[in-house]
């Protein structure tokens, strides 16, 4: 056991699981690391940078503090041993994604209400994790738990993320997959047969100061989701005009064959529960899928695509402390599909003391604002004026409090995007069926395949 402690604190510091392995850290250690976080300062600024949102690696009075921050709660561990951090951080996210499994839902009400079974999993998780390497790879396979969850009413549940909500024409598909327990029944005590696939990809694109793509890249992923009782089999069907690499031979962790025309992607990997022995020839996965979620299939593809936004930027002097800028948006995906709120940001020179803007004459559901203190112009749009084919421009009026020398656009920019758009991939990777084995006649699960593209870095340089 390389940590000395493991510890899950709420937004507000309090302390909702405490677990001491070594007794060699203090037990003020858990304030000791909220007041560090919470308070943190660098380069002046008066909020912690945006990677304490995700990971963070902190050293204070000899203890080592990692964590990661999901949906509100910090997971922390601690120790005095040197130890590989990325083994530390693996570890925490796998101790949250088991709980979320075994509880539904991760939120203070649900660790109160399930506190015998988180810390049987607590102990289940690290032990196992310290005496199995190989788990890193293959993920916590059965953990031997003799207590049922409590499940949480819907009501109190959190709001989803917004790529977690899809939708299909005017049906919503649904959203249980988030929230639902793999281990508990139905309220009614059945438990509801279905399997969830969705098929993620976060783009990242660089285009030029002309609008023309210099760099574009899709990290994917076939994430799914099984509540079906006793395993069945099943079989994926992909594309069947699907390329993937230049060359190569085949492994159950890396695949590459010769490309052709249709969707080509650079390499993917799978997981080890699936096999391949009808991909070369039909690109069909069989598995036999285990109890929570589990990413079936991860690939990268570089070739060229169809950017779903099209971002042109303009910055142009108009006095001796004056500039204006114009940025311009266009959605190049069909008409019917409908993106999440996009967010649109662009360092300014640090001289802009303000700015004001204007927007299109029929502009609904856009906000613009100047962050005075980082030098920050921003600009959101909301789902109901994102839909397929429509533009939308900003125009900002810049007054500085100093006269600028030199080329402008070397001090502002570049444009940045973050968006979700929901039943929609760029790479035209598709499910064609989703065939489960069937144990009787009247056997028929549902099947919920669901598509998402994000934004990983979209950037418009100026």
């Amino acid at each position: 056991m390389m940590i000395s402690q493991f510890f899950v604190l709420s937004q507000r510091g309090d302390n909702i699981v405490f677990r001491d392995y070594r007794a060699e850290v203090p037990k003020g250690s858990t304030e000791t690391f909220f007041r560090k976080v919470k308070f943190w300062k660098e380069d002046g600024n008066a909020e912690a940078p945006p990677i304490f949102v995700g990971i963070i690696v902190l050293n204070v009075d000899g203890v080592n503090y990692f964590h990661v921050k999901v949906v509100g709660l910090y997971f922390v561990a601690t120790t005095r041993v040197n130890v590989s951090p990325f083994l530390v951080l693996e570890l925490l996210e796998r101790i949250a994604r088991v709980i979320k499994d075994y509880l539904g839902v991760l939120n203070e009400d649900s660790f109160r209400k399930n506190f015998v079974l988180v810390y049987e999993l607590l102990d289940e998780v690290i032990v196992r994790f310290w005496l199995r390497a190989n788990y890193i790879n293959r993920g916590i396979e059965v953990l031997y738990v003799f207590n049922d969850p409590i499940l949480i009413a819907p009501a109190r549940l959190q709001p989803i993320d917004p790529a977690a909500i899809f939708t299909q024409g005017a049906k919503r598909m649904p959203g249980t997959a988030v929230t639902k327990s793999v281990v508990a029944n139905d309220p009614g005590g059945r438990r509801r047969e279905e399997i969830f696939v969705d098929i993620i990809e976060k783009i990242s694109v660089t285009f030029s100061s002309s609008g023309y793509i210099l760099t574009s890249e899709i990290d994917g992923t076939i994430q799914m989701k099984s509540y079906l009782s006793g395993n069945p089999e099943i079989r994926l069907a992909l594309n069947e005009d699907l390329n993937i690499g230049r060359g190569g031979g085949l492994s159950v962790y890396d695949y590459r064959s010769s490309p052709g025309s249709g969707v080509i992607l650079d390499d993917c990997n799978f997981h080890e529960s699936v096999r391949l022995d009808s991909f070369d020839s039909d690109r069909t996965l069989s598995l036999v899928p285990p109890d929570g979620e589990f990413p079936v299939m991860n690939y990268r593809m570089t070739q060229e695509f169809r950017p779903p936004f099209h971002v042109n930027t303009l910055i142009e002097e108009a006095g001796r402390i004056k500039a204006e800028v114009t940025i311009k948006i266009r959605a190049e995906f069909p008409s019917d599909i409908i993106a999440n709120t996009i967010a649109v940001q662009m360092p300014l020179p640090n001289y802009t003391s303000r700015a004001s803007f204007e927007l299109e004459h029929d502009a609904v559901g856009q906000k613009t604002d100047f962050k005075e203190t980082s030098k920050m112009l921003e600009w959101s749009l909301k789902k109901a004026s994102i839909v397929g084919g429509a533009e939308h421009t900003l125009r900002a009026k810049l007054t500085f409090s100093q006269e600028f020398h030199g080329n402008i656009t070397k001090e502002a920019g570049p444009v940045s995007m973050t968006f979700t758009i929901p039943m929609y991939n760029v790479s035209k990777l598709q499910v064609k069926y989703l065939q489960i084995a069937k144990k009787s006649s009247s056997y028929n699960p549902y099947r919920w395949v669901r598509y998402v593209t994000q934004a990983n870095s979209y950037v418009a340089r100026i």
